[in-house]
């Protein structure tokens, strides 16, 4: 059903046989605009990205929202930054915003934090040629909140976003979100609510493709019980069959029962299993001591879910309890699900964006936008405010390698994103 449902929205989007508007006058200059900005937008996004932000590191990602707040200011925008509790461990989230009533109300959701930490050996950004840059979190996606500033800021030169509404949401702990859920996406769910339209600048795929669907994601941890005891004992009645045999029997089941259904993965990320677990999931790591002639008494394993429905998330969550709850002998196991990211489902509403956007993208001469597969896209912020607004996502810079030491971003391309972006947001608050 949800397949069918994905492949009517885009081809209701390819058979829209409206024709594209052509760039007006104000529109070329705001692309003339945008091309003047070229040189500033890569020498600021080279400074952020210079500055650690590991989601782990509160310091650097405040630094870089300050380098960030004050961009917003010089150009109009009132600014808040917006703490989250000491326990969190979280840095917070930085909101711009400018009030009118002219056009749609829009939401542009970033964040400041990446996956490399203040221990990471990749720090800095290193421009490889005219094209291509590596960078930590340079594509993901200080790459994409730069495309929101400097697109904003060639409007707001031209005077383009006077009696606009448009917030700017620019979360601490994307990559690590801060639990409970609760405090740490209240202020972007509350944005949601009285916008009209969101606007992710995760990651692009490319100049055709634009987000209409992710998915959701889910963590989920098994704990195992088993008898300690010699290993000559294995087996037998009075021993049974140890935690790490059992936990290994969860996650075949798991591989054979639950896989196979369209857009459903699970992995499991870590485990661990012996006499004695210690696990620390501040760090998400553990030691563990055992022997080779001890059977093993406990085991434990940390994963992660990805859907695309509510509904797929329980269905799957059911099957793996059910799972669980079928121990071998002398063993015991439960298993306890964290929700982290709602999904993002295909709407009548996003596919109508999604044609704005590509009407922007063949009048700039780019080429149309299609929606790009949600099995495809992992999760991100834009999730929280789907069920309020209509959205898109993967509007941010092109590049490749995220979330590794040869992350790069395209450089070269990133000025045609902004101009993009900005006679977007300017027909959208016309």
């Amino acid at each position: 059903m949800i397949k069918f449902f994905y492949s009517f929205l885009l081809f209701t989007l390819v058979s829209f046989s409206a024709q594209a508007q052509k760039l007006n006058r104000t529109e070329r200059k705001i692309v003339d605009k945008v091309k003047s900005l070229d040189g500033s937008s890569l020498s600021f996004l080279e400074k952020v990205v210079n500055i650690n932000s590991g989601t782990l590191n509160l310091e650097g990602v405040k630094e870089v929202g300050t380098v960030f707040d004050q961009a917003f200011q010089e150009i109009g925008f009132q600014t808040q930054w917006i703490d989250m509790p000491a326990e969190m461990n979280r840095a917070g989230h930085l909101f711009a915003s400018i009030e009118g009533k002219k056009g749609k109300k829009l939401l542009l959701i970033g964040h400041l934090d990446t996956v490399f930490e203040e221990n990471s050996p990749f720090q800095t950004f290193e421009k490889i040629n005219d094209s291509i840059a590596y960078g930590p979190g340079a594509n993901d996606m200080k790459g994409g909140d730069v495309v929101v500033l400097y697109a904003l800021k060639a409007l707001a030169e031209l005077n383009l976003l006077k009696d606009s509404s448009i917030t700017v949401a620019f979360t601490g702990d994307e990559e690590s979100t801060g639990k409970p859920l609760s405090i740490s996406r209240k202020d972007l769910i509350e944005a949601g609510k009285k916008a009209d339209i969101a606007l992710g600048f995760e990651n692009a795929t490319g100049f055709s493709n634009a987000t209409i669907a992710r998915r959701g994601a889910s963590g989920w941890s098994v704990e195992v019980e088993g008898k300690r005891a010699h290993s000559s004992g294995v087996f037998n009645d009075r021993v049974g069959a140890g935690a790490i045999f059992e936990m290994s029997r969860i996650l075949n089941a798991f591989y054979e029962e639950v896989r196979g259904e369209e857009y459903l993965t699970f992995n499991p990320g870590t485990l661990l299993g012996g006499t004695f677990v210690d696990y620390n999931k501040q760090t998400s790591s553990g030691e563990v001591f055992g022997k080779t002639n001890v059977v093993a008494q406990k085991a434990i394993v940390n994963g992660g879910l990805r859907f695309i429905s509510e509904e797929q998330k329980e269905t799957a969550r059911a099957k793996m309890r059910e799972i669980v709850s079928k121990n071998l002998p002398q063993t015991s196991a439960t298993i306890n699900f964290t929700d982290s990211y709602p999904a993002m489902g295909p709407t009548e509403g996003n596919a109508a964006l999604l044609k704005k956007l590509s009407d922007v993208s063949e009048d700039l001469g780019f080429g149309a936008v299609s929606g790009y597969d949600p099995g495809r896209r992992g999760a991100a912020d834009i999730s929280f405010v789907a069920d309020y607004v209509d959205g898109l996502d993967g509007l941010g810079t092109m590049g490749k390698g995220a979330h590794t030491p040869q992350e790069t971003v395209n450089i070269k391309t990133m000025n045609a994103l902004i101009q993009r972006t900005a006679v977007l947001i300017y027909r959208l608050t016309r």
